[in-house]
């Protein structure tokens, strides 16, 4: 059977739990993975990194690594390594590294150890923390961003990364520079609910109190990864979500290489619906999620959406939105049973199986 080539586009939990889900179909589908990341991210280790050091921030792109890293005790353990982060201090009662879990949760929205888009602590941002030296950082980040200046390429430097953890597929930048993620936003003053501000920063837009009215990169165009406008043109599927709606998922369709091959491209398309609302997208609702896709790039057209029917509720409204893009709505339990709202990368890849195994 011929390989079925898969990209996924998304950044931090959402796409980790997206990856995690396709390596359970992988062994059933014979899957070739794509990961896209956005590099927007300006919040915790690395926004730090990002500000002091330049070049592409690596929590995303190494969230994403150690999701599809191999299942060697080896592997396992140097997934472990990327993901140990530095305390401000040795204490009593840390585990060893090898007790790390190298695969957490993967929740679809901010990471729950922090706002930052990569889990360092509340209030940490491009300067926190800073006189702490380590502390705050993961290992994995700075061993991306030591690859980046050692090879002077950020796809070489995930390539590398990518052997060092026997990864199952290949990780990819949107863009090999960095962007920056601005919002227009009413209701940023609760005593002003009704003007609107410009929001800066990918952190701050994901933490934002107001309602997100419009999005946009800076730069405005930036230059796509060539390599994945090439894994685009040889897709059988693109899959889009779950994550932050705005800051991992609708930057892709921003970047005007990406939005084109996208709309181009011959692969099928799904979008993978969150189960809950963020701080970004409070007040849309499951269907506005659609209508947000097909605001960003009307050309877009969808073959399936894939939700929770627990997290959509009446599903009447969600339809329509599905069919506006050309989708049929798929529903199934993809939620862990503990009541929290995660997708369950098991049961999300159970679903996956007979949507991405179908034949046109």
């Amino acid at each position: 059977m011929t390989a079925r080539r898969v990209v996924a586009f998304g950044g931090g939990h959402g796409l980790s739990a997206s990856l995690r889900a396709l390596r359970h179909c992988a062994p059933e589908l014979d899957l070739d993975i794509t990961a896209v990341v956005t590099v927007g991210d300006d919040g915790g280790s690395s926004g730090r990194l990002r500000a002091e050091r330049g070049g592409l921030p690596p929590g995303d792109l190494r969230q994403a690594l150690v999701a599809l890293a191999g299942d060697h005790p080896a592997t396992r353990r140097s997934a472990g390594l990327f993901q140990h982060r530095f305390a401000a201090a040795p204490t009593a009662g840390v585990p060893p590294l090898g007790e790390a879990d190298p695969n957490p949760a993967a929740t679809d929205g901010p990471d729950p150890r922090g706002p930052g888009a990569d889990g360092t602590a509340q209030g940490a941002g491009p300067t926190a923390a800073r006189a702490d030296g380590l502390a705050g950082h993961a290992v994995g980040n700075l061993v991306l961003c030591g690859l980046m200046e050692l090879l002077g390429d950020p796809v070489a430097a995930l390539e590398h990364a990518g052997a060092m953890l026997g990864t199952v597929g290949r990780v990819l930048p949107m863009s090999r520079q960095p962007v920056g993620i601005e919002a227009r936003v009413r209701g940023v003053d609760p005593a002003a609910p009704d003007e609107v501000r410009t929001v800066r920063g990918q952190h701050q837009v994901a933490v934002t109190t107001g309602r997100v009215e419009s999005l946009r990169l800076t730069p405005a165009a930036p230059a796509a990864c060539a390599e994945a406008l090439a894994a685009i043109g040889a897709a059988d599927w693109l899959i889009f979500g779950p994550g932050s709606w705005y800051t991992s998922v609708l930057p892709h369709l921003l970047v005007p290489q990406l939005a084109d091959a996208i709309v181009s491209s011959s692969a099928r398309r799904l979008v993978t619906l969150n189960l809950a609302a963020e701080k970004e997208t409070l007040g849309l609702s499951v269907a506005d999620h659609l209508e947000a896709l097909r605001w960003y790039l009307p050309e877009l057209k969808v073959d399936l959406v894939l939700a929770d029917a627990k997290a959509v509720g009446d599903p009447e409204p969600v339809e329509r939105a599905a069919e506006s893009l050309g989708a049929r709505l798929v529903l199934a339990p993809v939620a862990v049973t503990d009541g929290t709202p995660r997708h369950d990368p098991a049961a999300l890849g159970a679903a996956l199986v007979p949507v991405l195994g179908a034949d046109r």
